[in-house]
């Protein structure tokens, strides 16, 4: 969400005359697009805010902004107001689209400009993009979140769910593919709630169906999903449709029933359990990952043995992991029973260990089966190998040419590590 919000402010500023600059040093305007799901997340911004204090001195002229969810926070604009009297622009969530003037008016009055707002009415549609390169585009489908998990802040700052026009959404991918985008990946925090709040009776399931009839658009992924409104009618969908992928990213949180309650999820472990079997009948080779948070109030060793047995049980291929820290303004900040920073790191580590054994069995598996693939580029890690992406969503680095990116390739497995597969191209259009 946060990577398209940025895509959505470079083509604002692209727009406005700006070019992107190699080095913020020759910048004249840097915006801060935040996050503040995680406390170590909010550090880092303050601690960037300080440095780019310096450079202010030797650079008046350069505007400084900052966006994103941490602005959002109520807190956070008197935190700016009295301590960063040198970030130009304050702006939220919510107003993303009203940068551009408040540039103008920066430029013109010279004075901090605080603009918050506590909500959006109308989603603006058509606004100017700056896509990153490549094979694959981010497309929202909606905003919000209604779920109010208790150690969650996004409600409060991205606010509640807001679904565009299936129209607007069709016109944006068949744009991206006029363009040469092969794959798409429809963003929300929720994307299984997609349809709720729009007349029209079309969810996510029927979204679906129709990005699916879109000529020349090869792959359809989406996170994230919420395990409550995963339905039937969306398992049977997805095993019908060529172009989504088998690739489901499913966060549990926590294996037992009386975490996943204090963190009002919705559902419990022997649902989630049963989520899974009936995704796998439906999706043979289906790919499953996973967010998991440790430590949270209240969660005792046998609380934490629940989610240590369920990992065992659904052998995710891989997962995001987290140690529970307190976000102001949610509810399970304030709870008693805090797990201390021993306990959470003991647990982490222990989890972490057990997932990376299962993740990288789960890859040998891969080794001597051939995938298809849509080349994205040169490694990361290894610029003289290229990279490709599985449609379970596995990374495969091979040799290649670098005419390739972009193209369809059929790569034969032939070895592993815990983060990605290696293969061999057997087959190339």
């Amino acid at each position: 969400m946060n990577e398209h919000d940025s895509e959505l402010i470079a083509g604002m500023l692209e727009n406005k005359g700006y070019l992107s600059a190699e080095d913020q040093n020759d910048a004249d305007i840097i915006v801060l697009n935040t996050c503040c799901v995680r406390e170590t997340a909010e550090n880092k911004v303050f601690g960037l805010l300080g440095r780019l204090g310096q450079l202010k001195k030797q650079k008046p002229h350069l505007i400084i902004a900052m966006g994103g969810c941490m602005s959002q926070q109520e807190h956070i604009g008197l935190k700016i107001k009295q301590r960063f009297k040198y970030v130009d622009i304050l702006f939220g969530t919510h107003n993303i689209h009203v940068l551009p003037e408040l540039i103008d008016r920066i430029e013109s009055q010279k004075k901090q400009i605080i603009d918050i707002w506590s909500e959006q009415k109308d989603i603006k549609e058509g606004l100017s993009v700056k896509r990153f390169q490549g094979v694959r585009a981010w497309v929202s489908i909606m905003f919000g979140c209604n779920n109010f998990c208790t150690y969650c802040i996004v409600p409060y700052v991205r606010g509640r769910e807001k679904s565009r026009q299936p129209e607007d959404i069709i016109s944006e991918i068949e744009e991206l593919v006029s363009q040469g985008y092969q794959e798409v990946t429809l963003l929300g925090q929720n994307v299984n709630s997609y349809g709720k709040d729009l007349m029209s009776g079309i969810d996510f399931a029927d979204l679906l169906v129709m990005i699916s009839d879109i000529k020349d658009l090869n792959r359809i992924r989406y996170m994230t999903s919420h395990p409550k409104d995963f339905s039937d009618k969306l398992i049977i969908t997805i095993s019908h449709l060529s172009k989504v992928c088998e690739h489901i990213h499913l966060p549990v949180q926590a294996g037992s029933n009386n975490i996943l309650k204090r963190m009002n999820r919705g559902y419990t472990r022997e649902y989630y359990l049963e989520l899974v079997e009936k995704i796998r009948l439906a999706i043979p080779g289906v790919s499953l990952t996973t967010d998991i948070m440790v430590g949270f109030p209240g969660e005792s060793d046998a609380d934490f043995e629940d989610t240590i047995e369920l990992i065992k049980n659904v052998e995710f291929d891989s997962a995001f992991t987290f140690i529970y820290n307190k976000r102001r303004g949610t509810p399970a900040a304030g709870m008693e029973e805090q797990v201390s920073d021993e306990k959470k790191v003991a647990r982490i580590e222990e989890l972490i260990a057990m997932q990376n054994k299962i993740s990288l069995c789960k890859n040998k598996m891969e080794v001597g089966k051939t995938q298809s693939c849509i080349v994205e580029g040169p490694s990361k890690t290894n610029a003289d190998l290229m990279s490709a992406r599985t449609r379970t969503n596995k990374i495969v680095v091979f040799r290649g040419k670098r005419d390739m990116v972009g193209k369809p390739v059929q790569l034969h497995i032939t070895g592993c590590s815990l983060t990605h597969l290696e293969g061999e191209v057997i087959l190339a259009e």
